[in-house]
């Protein structure tokens, strides 16, 4: 039988679904392609990250189905999915939203906490980020007004339920009340929740002092308890119209291994109206997990928004096909680089990036660390380690990131980046590792601050060898084990002439080293992004009326990124950039928009 590579190589260049099985015959990954040869001999190439090498284990054979074009490709993905649910394929399991009070669109409308946004004339409010708030304000609408809780078709009913002889529900599922009485109870609640009316409040004071002058204390903390629970569902709320066109969604993806997390912040009206936090596992990249969720997210077509922003590059064309063709709806996919939408896109990256390291926390790796220890020789547990990683773009914005991982998992809060100043321009990976290695070790032996137990540069003797010799210079080189990681084979790499070591991929000692790695990769390349992305602004800068080059360039130089310039008022921008007053409002409109 042919390996799983062999089978790759001999799969046709059309468009169209694979389907990766185990040994016994089980769907293990689901994708699509739109050209199957390519997309999945790219599983089988050398030094590919962890997450492809872990799947690729589990490989026994592959089938594939053909499609006629992408797009059939990419809906038979999404059916495929759902009828095998595939391990690695990203699952999507429900986000903790803030919640919100619905009140239905019915006769005798029902009240109720809902984090299901429908378009079904109902009118919602919120969100609540104080749950216990909202609770707390529920139960006192069920006490205080006899609503029904049913929500069973009313004509169908015989008999009063109990809430009616407990005197929590009118009935009038059996005619105890008609529709103007019972709309009189719905209009006070709605009332209350719009701000217009602050009559529920004043009678809880009431209530309150009146329990506190007769010594009931224990009522009168009820009282004061449920008033704050009132006042804080009154603070900046309002209706939400969910069918609103101004509507957009911000979408971010997080992948450590094979943990995925997916934030997503909505906005209608202007409004953030709710937070969610999607988790799963998944060994596909950001890109292609991020779509297949897409699809899975938004496949019911309800509250579609007209603007999606993503924190990752996926395809916009097909993604935008897939809207209109199934929900004959146009909805803007796009990835912003710069301005409002790039700011709170970063605010969802960073509650995903969060609640990634917060799952990894939680994994054990102490097995792992005694095996890394073991195999190179270590005479402690490499429990602080620090990684190296160079990226560039044609010679322009080299940048070195720095990753620090404790006891196995990422501490992101002690990442570093380097903007490497020696270079003038050149490639040179041996002399920016030297730069950023001296940088790091020369302040931590100045502030005498604790180092690391092992150092992991990404590269091959000549960049471990270069950092030795940093090492060396500063009189810490027999303190700190150093190793690098080479791209062929994942090898081990030792300073000087030793041998290199190659373990078995599933090693968990070497996919330590491999996870601090992709991590390097990760926040270099990110931190490259960004430096790119100073460049296309200050185009943009050049772009306003009254901002020249010269203007552009001391703009930038002055403030560094749009972010700072944001902060500003005009007045401050003007006076501190020795611009204009009118250019310097004109510049924050532009970048506010």
């Amino acid at each position: 039988m042919q390996s799983a590579k062999e089978q790759a190589k001999a799969l046709p260049e059309n468009p169209g679904c694979y389907l990766m099985k185990d040994s016994t015959d089980k769907v293990i990954y689901v994708g699509k392609a739109k050209n199957l040869r390519r997309r999945v001999t790219s599983y089988f190439l050398p030094n590919r990250d962890m997450k492809t090498t872990c799947l690729v284990e589990h490989i026994d054979h592959i089938e594939y189905i053909i499609t006629g074009n992408e797009y059939e490709a990419l809906i038979l993905e999404n059916n495929l999915i759902k009828k095998y649910d595939p391990h690695y394929n990203i699952l999507l399991k429900d986000g903790k939203s803030y919640p919100e009070i619905k009140i239905t669109n019915e006769d005798f409308p029902r009240i109720y906490k809902t984090r299901r946004i429908l378009k079904d004339g109902a009118k919602y409010f919120g969100p609540y980020a104080n749950v216990k708030d909202l609770d707390d304000y529920l139960e006192f609408v069920s006490k205080a007004f006899p609503l029904r809780l049913c929500s069973g078709p009313l004509s169908k009913k015989k008999d009063a339920c109990l809430y009616y002889h407990m005197g929590r529900c009118s009935a009038p599922c059996i005619g105890k009340i008609s529709k103007e009485d019972y709309g009189v109870y719905v209009k006070a609640v709605e009332n209350f929740l719009s701000g217009d009316d602050s009559s529920i409040i004043k009678e809880v004071e009431k209530d309150m002092m009146k329990a506190s002058k007769e010594l009931d204390f224990e009522t009168a903390a009820r009282k004061r308890d449920l008033l704050s629970a009132l006042r804080g569902m009154q603070v900046n709320q309002m209706v939400e119209d969910h069918d609103s066109p101004e509507s957009r969604d911000y979408v971010a993806i997080e992948m450590r291994s094979y943990l995925t997390t997916i934030s997503i912040m909505q906005f209608r009206q202007g409004c953030l109206i709710g937070k969610a936090l999607y988790r799963s596992e998944s060994l596909g990249d950001e890109a292609e997990t991020l779509f297949s969720f897409l699809v899975q997210y938004y496949s019911d077509g309800e509250n579609l928004p007209r603007d999606i922003y993503l924190s990752h590059e996926i395809d916009f064309e097909l993604m935008k096909e897939y809207f209109s063709h199934e929900f004959s709806r146009r909805v803007n996919v796009t990835l912003p680089m710069e301005g409002k939408h790039y700011r709170i896109l970063r605010l969802a990256q960073e509650n995903a990036s969060r609640d990634v390291e917060k799952r990894l926390k939680d994994t054990d790796n102490t097995p792992a660390l005694e095996t890394l220890r073991n195999e190179l020789g270590m005479d402690r547990l490499p429990r602080h380690i620090e990684g190296f990683d160079i990226a560039q773009l044609s010679g322009k914005y080299t940048v070195a990131s720095l990753i620090v991982f404790r006891d196995g998992n990422p501490s992101n809060k002690e990442y570093r980046h380097f903007s490497i100043r020696s270079l003038e321009g050149k490639i040179d990976d041996f002399e920016s590792m030297r730069e950023a290695t001296s940088r790091r070790y020369s302040r931590l032996v100045n502030e005498k601050a604790e180092l690391p137990d092992l150092i992991m540069i990404d590269g091959g003797k000549g960049q471990v060898n270069a950092v030795v010799e940093i090492l060396e210079a500063l009189g810490i080189r027999d303190r700190i084990t150093i190793v690098g990681l080479a791209e062929r084979n994942e090898e081990i790499v030792f300073p000087g002439h030793g041998d290199n070591l190659v373990l078995d991929k599933a090693d968990p000692g070497l996919r330590v080293l491999i996870a601090v790695r992709d991590e390097c990769h990760r926040f270099a390349t990110s931190f490259n992004q960004r430096m790119r992305s100073k460049e296309a602004s200050f185009f943009l800068l050049e772009s306003i009326e009254g901002m020249g080059r010269k203007r552009s360039e001391k703009v930038m130089k002055t403030f560094g990124s749009v972010e700072a310039i944001l902060e500003l008022s005009a007045d401050e921008l003007a006076h501190r950039a020795g611009i204009p007053l009118t250019v310097a409002e004109r510049i924050l409109h532009k970048l506010n928009f």
